[in-house]
């Protein structure tokens, strides 16, 4: 049965243009800046410090890597086409709401939106690390609380300058991180020594707890999978390009990121590696004798984050903009210049900063993969809502939605990824699950507020229109 909620035809408005002097929008990001927004924001902080993070469960991680690939690439695939459907800025706000109404959208875009800025306060831990190994930072907190805060703000002043330069600066960091990356992992597997490794479980939780509880962790090195498709108001001919950089981007993502993390693994030793703050700098300096190549590593690692959180920040402003031109988010939030909504940027790096702020204040132990398991709960949400969407326009009948050509291969690989959703929500764990769903339900709360607002101000409308 479809859904019952009025729908607004889609306006400049609705399709993620700005309303302004006659209406026009220029789309900025073609299929090269659309697929390195892709890559860029899922090679961000995740392949330079998530081999440390997962090395305490053993090698079983890996299985988890390719388990973990193969849903994100459902994933890519179900997003590629519904963007197809619905090629707007908003991406899985968008297909959540169109298939299921006003309450659905919100939870995606909340959810999303949350995802976002708590993961670039995650970032910003994370670059610190390696910044460390080019400025020593950890003997001063307020040096290190200034470096976390300064990752931040440069690209929201980026994003601020407008979409032209995000994707000027996401394509360039691209690039620079493209080649290198490529050469370490690589390179890294002519001095692979197995004896590295470690055993194959070390968590003790059994295969496939552990398989599971890593796969959590690991689903941040791949968040993002669905950047083209949160900014496809942005991408020129969305339908045709939205899908092939999703395709592209994570499908190169995931290739760098298997033989990356391979790599580390095999030259770095397990016990140092579960210490490491920097593993792809102690590899190369495993690799090549010195501390020259974990230095340029940690540059490299550097540009990688900074272009992320670029990205980042402008999908955290995105979700929350398509809300609000729906009335299901504060309106400040639709608030554009130079085709950037600058309150949702503006509202993003206050809270992501806020956060980095209490993290560092209140004790940095154990930070980083806190705010990764957070995410990987809030991110499964959109998620879910979208594959939700797809199996709904399978099922339904609707032919004007469905290409019966693809119909089939359409239903699995929607099944796949919603059965991915919900395998990683199990592996997030308790403590995140509990902290996840308390952001989300704070969400609901906003939800009433909006939606008893919209209420009272229809009726004094319609009243006053009465009068005349």
């Amino acid at each position: 049965m479809t859904s019952t909620v009025p729908r607004v035809e889609p306006t400049a408005a609705t399709a993620g243009e700005p309303a302004g002097e006659g209406g026009g929008h220029a789309r900025n990001f073609g299929l090269p800046v659309a697929t390195a927004l892709v890559m860029g924001n899922i090679i961000g902080g995740g392949i330079f410090l998530l081999p440390a993070s997962v090395a305490p469960f053993g090698t079983v991680s890996l299985v988890a890597f390719a388990v973990l690939t193969a849903g994100a690439i459902a994933l890519a695939l179900v997003f590629g086409r519904l963007a197809e459907r619905h090629p707007r800025t908003g991406g899985p706000y968008v297909y959540a709401r169109e298939a299921f109404g006003d309450f659905a959208g919100f939870l995606a875009a909340w959810s999303y939106w949350i995802t976002a800025w708590v993961s670039n306060a995650a970032l910003a831990v994370a670059a610190v690390g390696y910044l460390d190994v080019l400025v020593p930072l950890h003997g001063s907190k307020p040096a290190t609380i200034a470096a976390a805060l300064l990752l931040q703000w440069l690209p929201a002043l980026a994003n601020l300058a407008g979409t032209r330069y995000v994707g000027a600066v996401q394509l360039v960091a691209t690039v620079m991180k493209f080649v290198p990356l490529l050469l370490v992992a690589v390179g890294g597997l002519f001095f692979f020594d197995a004896g590295n490794l470690g055993p194959f479980e070390a968590s003790g939780a059994g295969t496939l707890g552990a398989v599971s509880a890593s796969a959590a962790v690991l689903l941040f090195s791949y968040l993002g999978v669905e950047s083209a498709a949160v900014s496809a108001g942005e991408v020129r001919d969305p339908r045709r390009n939205v899908g092939r950089a999703t395709i592209l981007g994570t499908a190169g993502a995931a290739v760098i990121y298997l033989l990356g993390t391979l790599a580390v693994f095999g030259t770095v030793a397990h016990d140092d590696l579960t210490e490491s703050t920097a593993p792809f700098s102690d590899a190369v300096n495993a690799m090549f004798g010195g501390a020259w190549g974990g230095t340029a590593v940690a540059c490299m690692a550097l540009v990688s984050m900074a272009g992320a959180l670029n990205g980042w920040t402008l999908l955290s402003a995105q979700t929350p903009y398509a809300a609000a031109r729906d009335g299901l988010f504060p309106a400040f939030f639709a608030r554009r210049r130079r085709g950037v909504p600058t309150a949702g940027v503006l509202v993003t790096v206050v809270l992501a900063s806020t956060l980095t702020v209490y993290n560092y204040t209140a004790g940095s132990g154990g930070v980083f993969e806190v705010l990764v398991l957070i995410t990987t709960f809030t991110a499964t949400v959109p998620y879910l809502l979208s594959t939700a969407a797809q199996i709904h326009y399978l099922a339904s009948g609707q032919t004007h939605r469905v290409s019966r050509a693809r119909l089939v291969r359409d239903a699995v690989l929607a099944a796949v990824a919603a059965a991915f959703s919900l395998w990683l929500v199990a592996g997030s764990g308790y403590a995140a699950v509990y902290q996840g769903v308390l952001f989300l339900f704070a969400g609901v709360i906003v939800y009433a507020w909006m939606s008893a607002r919209d209420r009272r101000t229809v009726p004094d409308a319609i009243d006053s229109a009465g009068r005349v």
